[in-house]
């Protein structure tokens, strides 16, 4: 018997091109040439718009959101999501990063629960707060990070007369594409505290240089050397800033240099904190400039102290203490500081590299954009 004999018989297809591709999509086919370069266009798109989120907005809409909405089951996060006005309307500041800003009143608890999305706690303003993750109670002050790596439980538990802000950073972009997204509540409001910054004693500091590559320009990309992997996620806990502050300080007194960058990894294998997400501090000493770069893959930058102006392709940016902004991917940037500043950065890099698909090109002054920027 031969193979078309067992092959099933098909009807013979004589139409126009019209109807060919009337056929096609009634079939649920999608004939390529048609959409060839919406899928791979011949320059880089990004949906996610260079944007800047103030301060001084984003508090008082924090404040009155905690004067009307009460922390309960149906609702257990204070948070006010940065939404990207590039990615009509879902509630992401880049089409793979989730940025938000959280708010915690007084003597309040936000309730135990535990998601599939690895998330982050960056400090802005507060105190007397700490965040139990997986039994181990981890104190909060301005300038520290806290991790809660992916199906790690966790909660939020303010003992002071005063709330506190924080930002958030999570991958649920991109692990919502990827639809592994599950979520679970702790059966108790809040879990037991086994611990206190037990992750801090047992695990040490988590923080790397910034080693920029042979050739490369100051700034440069990472060049950290990295022991061989251990778990996905670091067991470290908390990453406080006083630690930060210090490594900075000795990294710019030892190269005599004005910027200076550190990378929060797992001090287990050397590589990301998170999996999922690239976590630095950039440290800028007044009138020193970041070189214009531009990478594949976006960041979230937090101001926690300083000011300064970010040109993002020919757009300058201003910005001041607490401010938020938005890098997209492939977009040319460049940190300008005018007082000595404190960069907080939340990137997608970690995946990008692990998948093989990060790159990034260094402009030279030629093609540098701060020379044409358009104030915004």
């Amino acid at each position: 018997m031969t193979d078309q004999a067992l092959s099933p018989p098909v009807d013979a297809v004589e139409v126009s091109y019209e109807e060919l591709c009337g056929a096609l999509a009634a079939k649920n086919l999608s004939p390529l040439w048609k959409v060839n370069r919406e899928l791979m266009p011949l320059e880089h798109r990004s949906s996610t718009l260079p944007w800047l989120w103030r301060w001084r907005s984003l508090l008082p809409m924090a404040r009155r959101c905690g004067e009307l909405i009460t922390i309960d089951r149906g609702g257990d996060r204070r948070v006010l999501a940065l939404a990207n006005p590039g990615l009509q309307g879902r509630p992401y500041t880049s089409t793979t990063l989730w940025g938000a800003i959280q708010y915690l009143g007084p003597h309040e608890s936000a309730p135990a629960h535990r998601h599939t999305p690895n998330a982050i706690r960056f400090v802005i303003e507060g105190e007397g707060v700490w965040t139990t993750v997986n039994g181990d109670a981890c104190d909060m002050l301005p300038g520290d990070l806290i991790l809660t790596p992916s199906w790690h439980w966790h909660d939020h538990n303010n003992s002071a007369d005063r709330p506190m802000l924080w930002f958030d950073g999570l991958d649920l972009p991109l692990v919502g594409v990827l639809e592994a997204v599950f979520f679970e509540l702790y059966p108790d409001e809040t879990q037991p505290v086994v611990s206190r910054n037990l992750s801090e004693l047992l695990y040490g500091k988590g923080i790397a240089p910034h080693e920029p590559r042979p050739g490369s320009v100051r700034d440069g990309s990472a060049g950290t050397a990295r022991a061989p992997a251990g778990g996905l996620a670091s067991p470290l806990l908390r990453y406080p800033y006083t630690t930060t502050d210090a490594q900075l300080e000795a990294m710019l007194a030892g190269t005599r240099s004005d910027v200076a960058t550190v990378h929060f990894v797992n001090p287990a294998n050397g590589r990301s904190a998170l999996p999922t997400l690239g976590l630095s501090m950039v440290r800028l000493l007044a009138g020193a400039a970041t070189a214009p770069v531009r990478r594949a893959g976006s960041s979230i930058v937090v101001v926690f102290r300083g000011s300064g102006y970010t040109v993002m392709n020919g757009t300058r940016f201003d910005w001041g203490e607490k401010d938020i902004f938005v890098v997209p991917s492939w977009v040319a940037a460049e940190h300008h500081a005018l007082e000595r500043s404190d960069l907080f950065v939340t990137s997608d890099r970690p995946v990008l590299e692990a998948l093989g698909l990060y790159r990034e090109e260094m402009l030279d002054e030629e093609q540098s954009v701060s020379a044409r920027f358009v104030p915004l």
